[in-house]
């Protein structure tokens, strides 16, 4: 190996990998509950604030460094290499929707953590009982396409 191409793969050249430049809302992709949340927050994503992904894709196993075992019983918000989950990852979504969602965000941000994440956990138990679970990951329509990572 030449000297440039050592000094090329050394641990200090190498780039870490690219990081979202908007929050990426991750969701698990076979769930019917959350393909409906994700419908929904695009629905009033005027500004195309928010990237979608899938916690099941390689962008959340790089992002999240979620271990082989991980499970997706959680929507995670990452906003400026910053995680949130359960409940957080909610309130803190509604509250950078803007508008009457910031107000609702705000609202539940005043209910402890650990109350809301106790109705955050019911839903997620039953969740798939109640919409439905999916063969394959939600795949996003054309006009979709640009704000989804995998």
């Amino acid at each position: 190996m030449s000297k440039t191409a050592a000094a090329n793969s050394s641990p200090e050249n190498q780039q870490p990998p690219e990081q979202p430049t908007r929050p990426v809302i991750f969701f698990d992709g076979v769930c019917g509950l959350c393909d409906h949340f994700v419908n929904f927050i695009m629905a009033r994503d005027h500004n195309r604030r928010f990237l979608f992904a899938p916690l099941q894709g390689t962008t959340a196993g790089k992002l999240l460094n979620l271990p082989d075992d991980a499970t997706f019983d959680s929507v995670v918000f990452w906003d400026a290499g910053k995680t949130f989950q359960k409940s957080s990852a909610v309130v803190r979504i509604f509250y950078k929707l803007g508008g009457f969602w910031r107000v609702l965000g705000a609202l539940l941000w005043v209910i402890p953590r650990p109350l809301r994440d106790v109705g955050y956990r019911l839903v997620a138990r039953w969740r798939y009982r109640l919409f439905g679970k999916k063969e394959v990951c939600r795949m996003p329509k054309p006009d979709e396409r640009e704000r989804f990572l995998d």
